[in-house]
């Protein structure tokens, strides 16, 4: 534990450290591109979300990019003095979250170099979509051959073995998520608020499981969130952009899969479901019903829609996501 609440503290002052500089370079080179910058035209399809995001063209995003590349890099000389052998686990959290933080960073660098309208800027989103069920296969099946999961535990009911049948449906969850905290990353200190709450709850699961390596990996994650959400928060002075949110969503499940709870893992992020959810009802309501289920969606930006203040929006879903991880947490132990 002493050590566990070391890698925190020294995470969070690590990126403290870089997050101040990082920002102001971010700042130069928006002002630096701020003269090539285009409309792509892409807010036509979304005029009441991108009307609500006005104001926010001012604020740099990627904040993610320095996230992902100092996770990686303290995690790495962690393992150097870790005294555990066994480090399959930590390597494929590694995988997940470059090749994931690879695949945002081509949004990232259009974000910063054109006029941000619409979501995805760098690549479509069938092209999206293809690499990134590619890479959760990937991941899925170094899961499954060197963890040797392949299975599913339902609390009370009991342990079913699904065989090879587990790399799909990993592969589903890590895409799931992976897009579920991109969505998620619209209001300030919303997404990486609630990850750290699912965090917390993971971190109590892996020192109850005895995973220290996992324990460690997360522990220091959460150092680095914490820095990064005192510029976050509103007013925020940086957002994450697509580095980050696909890094951390697609990390956030591998974190899941490897406490071998899937269903924990919905539960403790249910806010993540939720966000989705809503975005994908109201996709399918325009496509099969020709007709928006909700003037805007997803489901956060609902309720900026119809006035609530932003602050509170992003407290009362911090509020809920709590509730969530205390039961999916109550859930998996009890399934221990």
């Amino acid at each position: 534990m002493t050590q566990l609440l070391g890698l925190v503290l020294l995470s969070f002052t690590i990126t403290s450290f870089f997050m101040v500089p990082f920002i102001d370079f971010l700042f130069y080179l928006k002002r630096r591109f701020e003269v090539n910058k285009f409309d792509s035209g892409d807010h036509k399809q979304t005029p009441i979300h991108d009307q609500l995001m006005k104001g926010d063209e001012a604020i740099p995003s990627g904040g993610g990019i320095l996230l992902v590349a100092l996770l990686t890099i303290l995690s790495i000389i962690y393992s150097f003095f870790t005294p555990f052998k066994d480090l399959a686990g930590l390597k494929i959290l590694l995988f997940a979250l470059v090749s994931f933080g690879l695949l945002g960073l081509i949004d990232d660098i259009k974000a910063i170099t054109t006029k941000r309208q619409g979501k995805f800027l760098g690549l479509g989103r069938k092209t999206l979509f293809i690499i990134q069920a590619f890479l959760a296969l990937i991941i899925a099946w170094f899961l499954y051959s060197f963890i040797g999961l392949n299975n599913i535990y339902v609390s009370g009911i009991g342990n079913f073995i699904i065989g090879w049948w587990y790399i799909p449906l990993a592969a589903f969850v890590i895409i799931s998520f992976a897009n579920a905290f991109n969505i998620s990353d619209g209001l300030d200190g919303l997404s990486c608020g609630l990850l750290t709450i699912c965090l917390f709850a993971f971190l109590a699961l892996a020192s109850a499981t005895l995973d220290l390596n996992l324990a460690s990996f997360i522990g220091i994650w959460i150092g680095s969130l914490f820095a990064y959400l005192y510029f976050n928060i509103w007013p925020a002075r940086i957002f994450l952009g697509d580095a980050g949110a696909f890094g951390f969503g697609a990390t956030l499940a591998v974190v899941g899969l490897l406490t071998g709870k899937i269903l924990a893992l919905g539960i403790i992020g249910g806010m993540f479901v939720l966000i989705v959810g809503s975005s994908l009802l109201q996709i399918l309501s325009k496509k099969i019903f020709h007709k928006k289920i909700l003037p805007v969606a997803p489901i956060h930006m609902y309720f900026k829609y119809i006035g609530w203040e932003e602050p509170k929006i992003v407290m009362r879903f911090w509020l809920a996501q709590a509730l969530f991880a205390i039961f999916g947490l109550w859930m998996a132990l009890l399934a221990k």
